[in-house]
């Protein structure tokens, strides 16, 4: 999907937030007043939220920083520009994670990073729908080979979560938690979601694409498409937040990178501790479901393979290495 150069124009005169008028907008762009409209019914399509005011003109609902290679190399540290072979920003696309196990399936390099600013079928875990307006939030894949195959990489989601943890209270974000295996929540409520699809020999050479999603800004309305308790940046780090986007993309980076790069030389136990210390599930009465099968128990940590242990009512503890955790919200 393509974004016409007339539609960016527009966004990069709406991104303050502020109003301005049809004639200013056209004036700006040297196209009619007209032709205005329909560019900004077009953002709508993208889920750009508009207001529309009589004398006054239209704003975005809210402001949004859009992604800049420029703006993310300045804040990246020397060790992850080392490892990021190449830095794509694309303006929409199906999915971050599909574009690059395409081009791992074609001989891609370790060290591809694509952010995409809209996503018009981005995944979450078991085929769910990822909820991706344009210019919001945070849409990032990153490709990585590996010789010995997935096993050698097991538990690698979980020490995904610890860097991105790392790098969101370096933004100033406090009580963020992680939910087994791959969820980061913020006072119960998820805030982000990795994604990792691991494809290869099953001993031999493989490739990775994790995939990340971080919700920066999501407006009442797409929210109604999630389906369990959400949280987004603006409301954790209020009104601002938007002008810290491509930080946070940067910060994403210096802290995932090194781990994905050292994991297979390393395992889960070196990051199991850290993990634990985040862990927001613990203690918890959840439901565990794997297939068409749950398990109902107390969420006792994980093991030093990073497998889930659930203890049951009669006290019996069981490690999971897969499913899907649900709980009721306090």
């Amino acid at each position: 999907m393509l974004i016409s150069e007339t539609l960016k124009q527009l966004l990069r005169l709406l991104a303050d937030g502020k109003f301005h008028s049809g004639t200013e907008l056209s004036h700006a762009l040297s196209i009619s007043r007209s032709a205005i409209w329909k560019q900004l019914h077009a953002l709508s399509e993208l889920g750009v939220e508009l207001n529309a005011v009589s004398g006054k003109g239209y704003n975005l609902q809210q402001p949004l920083q859009l992604l800049d290679s420029h703006r993310i190399s300045g804040y990246l540290d020397q060790p992850a520009l080392q490892l990021i072979k190449r830095l794509e920003i694309h303006d929409a696309m199906p999915s971050t994670n599909r574009y690059l196990m395409e081009l791992a399936g074609n001989g891609g390099e370790s060290g591809l990073v694509c952010f995409a600013e809209y996503q018009t079928d981005g995944k979450g875990r078991r085929g769910r729908t990822w909820v991706s307006p344009f210019g919001h939030n945070i849409y990032l894949s990153i490709l990585w080979r590996y010789q010995d195959g997935p096993a050698a990489i097991a538990g690698l989601s979980l020490a995904l979560g610890v860097a991105v943890v790392r790098a969101l209270r370096q933004l100033g974000v406090r009580d963020v938690g992680l939910k087994w295996p791959n969820d980061i929540y913020w006072r119960q409520r998820k805030l982000a979601g990795i994604l990792v699809e691991v494809s290869g020999e099953s001993s031999g050479p493989c490739h990775a694409v994790i995939g990340l999603g971080v919700n920066f800004y999501l407006s009442a309305r797409q929210a109604e498409y999630i389906d369990q308790p959400w949280i987004d940046l603006s409301r954790v780090l209020g009104e601002t937040a938007y002008a810290r986007r491509n930080e946070l993309a940067a910060l994403l980076l210096n802290h995932l990178m090194p781990v994905i790069a050292e994991f297979e030389n390393e395992s889960i136990q070196n990051y199991a501790d850290e993990w634990r210390s985040y862990d927001c599930m613990r203690g918890k009465v959840v439901s565990l479901f794997i297939g068409q099968h749950s398990h109902e128990g107390t969420v006792a940590g994980i093991d030093e393979n990073g497998l889930l242990l659930l203890k049951d009512n009669e006290g019996r503890v069981r490690a999971f290495a897969s499913g899907e955790v649900s709980f009721r919200a306090s």
